[in-house]
């Protein structure tokens, strides 16, 4: 399996912390270049190539460090708790929320932003555990983006190709 398609609950809590990492740094580096490109171009507005590369590391590397800190924490917590539950979520969600409030230079910030991140990580934790999804799929027919291919967006659906005519009957003379 390609590193890059790793996704957090291939294995057990507890198991394959490299894997857990990269699947939590991929969402934090889409969430970061998306935050960075609106604050470069409406917030900001840094002048130069040097400035700007500055704006999207400084928007994306705590992300990075929220998720990284988020994972390895919970993946502690379990091995060490040796218990796989939502406890563990709650500390690594407090472990994230650090992260910011050392970023913002505010401990209060972090604080919150901890307890939100725990909360956030228990429901997950319970999603998973009782099997309903927290962020559901989107919709079959959703207009744009990298999956468009596979919707159908006929009005009507078309007739399976093994059909036949109805055979004529014959008439007696």
């Amino acid at each position: 399996m390609s590193i890059l398609r790793s996704k957090y609950y291939d294995y057990p809590d507890g198991e394959d912390a490299f894997g857990k990492i990269v699947a939590t740094n991929k969402y934090a580096i889409a969430a970061g270049l998306a935050w960075s490109t609106f604050d470069v171009l409406t917030v900001t507005k840094p002048q130069g190539y040097i400035p700007t590369l500055g704006r999207f590391a400084y928007n994306t590397g705590p992300l990075m460090g929220m998720a990284t800190a988020f994972t390895v924490t919970t993946l502690a917590a379990t091995n060490i708790r040796g218990k796989d539950d939502k406890l563990n979520y709650l500390i690594g969600g407090f472990a994230a929320g650090g992260v910011f409030g050392a970023w913002k230079h505010n401990h209060v910030a972090g604080l919150v932003t901890g307890l939100f991140l725990g909360i956030a990580g228990v429901i997950k934790k319970m999603s998973i555990e009782q099997g309903w999804e927290f962020f559901p799929d989107s919709p079959t027919h959703q207009y744009g983006g990298v999956n468009i291919a596979k919707n159908d967006y006929t009005l009507m659906a078309e007739r399976p190709r093994n059909w036949t005519t109805e055979p004529e009957e014959k008439q007696s003379s």
